[in-house]
This record gives C-alpha cells, sequence and structure tokens, in this order.
C-alpha cells in the first residue's frame, strides 16, 4: 500500500498541494502491509492443517530436525486431512541439507502394479472407465510410507517412534472436526459411498456425518500407524499392513499384490534449478513435470520487465497466459517416468531454449492452443493434493507435495487398517495415438508395470546469496505449477512479502482447455483489456493453497493459505499458532 500511495503522489504531484501533517498529530500505529506473516525467530511449520503444523513445530522444540517434523507432519495430516494427507499415496519431497550445503530430492510417487494394463481400463470403443477413478482398481501402489522412511534413515535425528507417535495418539484418542472437514466429509460421500469400510469410518453408525465440534476416532488407522512406530515401516510394504491391502485387494478386485508391494521403492533424484532475478531456484525433476516446467517459465519470463508492467496488470497477466501455454504444452510431449523414458530436461529448463521460446509470445493478442501444441496429458489431474514447509533451528529446509488424487483418492479404504488409497492410474496415458482423445494420449506417460505416473506436484526452495530465502509448494492439480510461479514473481519482481505474496489474487493457463481461469479480485478494467488481446475469461472460486516460508532478517516468516480453511503456520520459538479457525480450536 506504501508504495502504491508514493506512486499515486508521484502522478499527481504537479496537480495537488502535498500536506506533510505533524508527527504529533498521528494518532494510530500505522503499518505498510495490509496482509502478515507469522514471525518466529527459530523455526516453522506450515501446513494445510493447523493441528498438524503443531504437531511438526512440538517435533523441532523437542530437539528434531527438519526432516523429523516432516514426518510427523505428513503422518499427522493422514489422519485429521484425510482427503489429501495420506498413507495410501505418494509424492516428492526436497530437502535442503544446511551442514552440508545440499539439496536432495526424494521421489516417492506412486507405481503401477504389475497386472495394470491400460486395456483393464477401457471400454469397448476406448474410452476410460471409471474404475480408473474409483476404487480398488484405480489405485497404486502406495510410496508415502517408504518416502518417509528413506528422509528419516538418511537425515532424521530423533527416534522413527517418537515422530511416528504423535500420529498414533491423534488416530487413537480423535480429532476434533474442523468445520472444514466436516464440510469435505459431507461433500465426499460420494466418493466414500462405494466402500463399506470408508463410510464406517468416516460417519456414525446411523450414516450420519460427522459435524463440528464433535470427536472423529480412527482405531483402525490408529493401529496401522502404531505398527509403522513400532514395527517400522516395512510393515506396510512386507508386514502385516501389507497383507491386510492385499486381502482387501483381493476381496475387492483390485490390482495390487504382495510382490508389488514388496518391491516399491523411494528414490533420489537430483533437483533441478535455474536463475531468476538473481534467485537460485530449486525444484523437482521428473517424474514430476512441475519442476521443469516451473524453471521452464521462469527462464521465459526473464526476458520481460514485469515490475514495470506491474502486478496482475493486463500487460502482466497477458504475458504471463502466454508463457503458461509455451510451458504446458512442452510437457505433453516430453515427459514421463526418468526410469522407463529419457527426458529432455536439460533442454527443457535451457536459457536458449526458453529464449527461442519467448520469442513466440505476441503482445498483440493471445495465440489460439491449436498454434502451439497438441493436448496437454494433465489437464484432468486433481487438484486435492496438500503441501508443507519446514525451516528448523538449524536451517534445514524441507519442501514436501504428496497426494492420493482426487479428494479422498479412490475413496477406497483398507479394511482392517484404516487408510485411503489413491486414485492415480488415471493419471497415466491410458490411451495413446487415438485422435481427439478427451485424456491423457502421450506415449511418455502411458502406463507400464511400476512405472510413476506424471505429475504436477511442484515442491521448490528459492535461494538468495547461497542461502534458503523461500519456501514454497502447493495442492492444486494442474494448476500447481502457475500457483508455485506466482509466488516466487511475487517476491522477485513485486517485492512483496510473504504472506502478500500467498493472498494476491491467481490466474491459470493451460494449454487446453484455452480459457485463462482468475480468481475474484483481478481490476474489471484489466479484464476488459484481457479480452480484447483475445483471452477467453473465467472466473473461478481459487486457485492452490500454497503454504510458504521466507526467511529474511534473521526470521522465519509463515504464511499459511487462506484458500482452504483450517491451515496454519506454527513458529517453534513460542508454539503460537495462526489459523483460519484460531488457536483456541486447538486441542
Amino acid at each position: 500500500m506504501k508504495r502504491f500511495v508514493a506512486a499515486l503522489a508521484a502522478a499527481t504531484v504537479c496537480c495537488l498541494p502535498v500536506v506533510q501533517a505533524p508527527l504529533a498529530a498521528q494518532q494510530l500505529l500505522d503499518y505498510d502491509t495490509i496482509h502478515h506473516p507469522v514471525i518466529d525467530d527459530e523455526a516453522m511449520v506450515v501446513s494445510q492443517n493447523a493441528l498438524s503444523s503443531r504437531i511438526g513445530a512440538q517435533i523441532i522444540a523437542q530437539g528434531g530436525n527438519a526432516v523429523d517434523a516432516a514426518v510427523a507432519t505428513a503422518f499427522a495430516l493422514a489422519v485429521t486431512l484425510p482427503r489429501a494427507g495420506n498413507l495410501g499415496g505418494g509424492g516428492f519431497m526436497l530437502v535442503y541439507l544446511a551442514e552440508e550445503d545440499r539439496t536432495v530430492a526424494i521421489d516417492y510417487r506412486t507405481a503401477a502394479p504389475a497386472a495394470a494394463e491400460a486395456k483393464l481400463f477401457l471400454d469397448r470403443k476406448g474410452r476410460r472407465e471409471d474404475n480408473a477413478d474409483y476404487g480398488h482398481m484405480a489405485a497404486a501402489v502406495p510410496g508415502t510410507v517408504a518416502g518417509m522412511k528413506l528422509a528419516h534413515e538418511r537425515w532424521g535425528s530423533l527416534p522413527w517412534e517418537d515422530v511416528v507417535r504423535p500420529a498414533v495418539e491423534l488416530a487413537r484418542d480423535g480429532i476434533v472436526v474442523t468445520r472444514d472437514l466436516s464440510e469435505a466429509l459431507r461433500w465426499g460421500r460420494k466418493r466414500l459411498a462405494s466402500s463399506d469400510a470408508a463410510i464406517a469410518t468416516f460417519f456414525k453408525p446411523d450414516g450420519s456425518p460427522y459435524m463440528y465440534g464433535e470427536t472423529l476416532k480412527q482405531p483402525e488407522l490408529a493401529w496401522t500407524l502404531e505398527r509403522i512406530a513400532t514395527v517400522g515401516a516395512d510393515d506396510f510394504y512386507r508386514g502385516e499392513i501389507a497383507r491386510r491391502i492385499v486381502a482387501d485387494m483381493e476381496a475387492q478386485g483390485g490390482l495390487i499384490a504382495m510382490s508389488d508391494l514388496a518391491a516399491y521403492e523411494a528414490k533420489l533424484r537430483e533437483p533441478i534449478a535455474t536463475d531468476y532475478r538473481g534467485l537460485h531456484v530449486v525444484t523437482m525433476p521428473p517424474a514430476s513435470s512441475g519442476g521443469v516446467a516451473l524453471l521452464q517459465m521462469l527462464n521465459m519470463l526473464e526476458r520481460f520487465n514485469l515490475k514495470e508492467m506491474g502486478h496482475n496488470s493486463a500487460s502482466t497477466v497477458h504475458i504471463l497466459a502466454e508463457t503458461m501455454k509455451l510451458a504446458y504444452a512442452d510437457r505433453r510431449k516430453s515427459m514421463g517416468d526418468p526410469d522407463f523414458v529419457d527426458n529432455p530436461v536439460e533442454l527443457l529448463i535451457s536459457k536458449d531454449y526458453a529464449a527461442r521460446r519467448a520469442q513466440q509470445i505476441s503482445r498483440q493478442g493471445s495465440t489460439p492452443p491449436e498454434a502451439i501444441s497438441p493436448f496437454d496429458p494433465l489437464a484432468y489431474e486433481s487438484p486435492d493434493t496438500t503441501h508443507f514447509s519446514i525451516v528448523d533451528r538449524q536451517g534445514n529446509v524441507v519442501s514436501n507435495t504428496y497426494t492420493l488424487g482426487s479428494s479422498f483418492g479412490s475413496g477406497a479404504l483398507v479394511e482392517g487398517a484404516g487408510f485411503l488409497l489413491d486414485n492415480q492410474i488415471k493419471n497415466f496415458s491410458l490411451r495413446v495415438n487415438v485422435p481427439g482423445a478427451t485424456y491423457s494420449n502421450s506415449e511418455m506417460n502411458k502406463i507400464a508395470p511400476g512405472k510413476r505416473m506424471m505429475s504436477s506436484m511442484t515442491p521448490t526452495i528459492v535461494f538468495r546469496d547461497g542461502k534458503p530465502f523461500l519456501v514454497v509448494g502447493s495442492p492444486g492439480g494442474s494448476t500447481i505449477i502457475n500457483t508455485v510461479l506466482q509466488i516466487i514473481l511475487n517476491v522477485a519482481d513485486h517485492d512483496m512479502n510473504v504472506a502478500e505474496a500467498t493472498f494476491a489474487p491467481r490466474l491459470h493457463q493451460n494449454w487446453k482447455p484455452s480459457e485463462l481461469e482468475l480468481e475474484p479480485g483481478f481490476n474489471i478494467d484489466s479484464v476488459r483489456v484481457l479480452q480484447s488481446l483475445g483471452h477467453e475469461i473465467e472466473v473461478r472460486d481459487t486457485i492452490g493453497s500454497a503454504q510458504v516460508i521466507m526467511l529474511e532478517g534473521g526470521k522465519v516468516l509463515g504464511a499459511a493459505d487462506p484458500r482452504r480453511p483450517g491451515s496454519g503456520a506454527a513458529g517453534v520459538g513460542n508454539l503460537a499458532v495462526e489459523s483460519r479457525e484460531g488457536a483456541a480450536a486447538l486441542p
């Protein structure tokens, strides 16, 4: 606001006298921004659930590091945020190790069972069946437990049982149902209805939903978490938990076998990076497409003076939309699981390639999608993922995004184990080279046994002067990449604090559908200019749910996105939690 007032004053100084109020006349404390982050002197956990953030912060307060807090937060979210937090899904984690001054990437994306074939999910006319989206057949082999195990074995400091224990207690003793959870369960009942075990877990014996303020206990999930805590993570893949998963698969017609679980491995990958406006941006490589697209867009946008154009002006939005089209088109044909295909990552994230691509951006009008590239295979990826960001006292950093796929995943809950399974089979290319296909038709992403489907998840760490500066990520399906992009731009180009950068209205442009999606809050005159340039405008409710940390001036600044209720940033110094529902709502 101060910057806006200063610009306005400069523009009108020739016409209006400037009157400076005497210092003694100032009666109110003035702040220079509308939105303010949560501030801590020591460390921070930011997630989509305030209670889970607080649990992660408590782990750090007890002497744990960022990886310990990440494991605790991830397992806690499996209890408190069942539509996205999970044991039965997978994701990606970036870890910055302060003592070694290096960043590592963990790929624990879900993988196709050996029995999975495209023909099992297509009807006689080659159209995708619902079994790729709902029920046990839609589930790929979960990676979350293996990913947490790998991170903790390599870089955790507290005992494994200590970091899993808080989630065990949450599931056993129960959580207070928030307004957000109550609404989500009512909304998700249709997906959960295909599983008797899911209905029995998330609804009362008479079938009625849990209401705000009531207690939801998950004893079967508590049993599973107890096994993970005491027997170990391997029990999920080779022990009693695995046997319950397979028994449920056999009873319900699913595809996951004991051999699939035993063969699953979380994998270390080499992060990818680029420089933007003096910042060093580090992010995930494939099997995530998100990091490659993010870096490609930053490289293109570096050629435009976004600061001079102004935040969310018609000129800036137009350039962003055209850039997004190009990057989203490129990922359609060029990426897949790196253990199965060769990805041209170095080419796509090179400055030279970005310069050639940026030359295709016209300032005079919107480029039709058909003039750029064929269909984007991830346009139908579910928006219900979740992200958390963590910084500890030693300067270690975790940026983690993981998912069940759709809200509540496949809707199928493992009988006797209490956790939901993903529905990530739908994110594979189930048909290839089919003209006019309405689903993914990328050869790079076609389904194969043991293969990891492509993803938009984009956990990212931004460095300034060689030190972590910004930790960012978001859910949102195909909108994830553009959400992360805009937060970085808001900081790097528009000088926003972390709260301003997180709360500001967002846009999303895919390759296809061709509509330019805008959140409420864009200037109506700018919207009319964009329409005159040929953009098809669609106003949507919200885009993404970023959980962001900034390190600046010796402070740790956290911003929990208000777009999804219940999010919270927990500072470790005093364990103060700011939440949309308030600290008083926490047990």
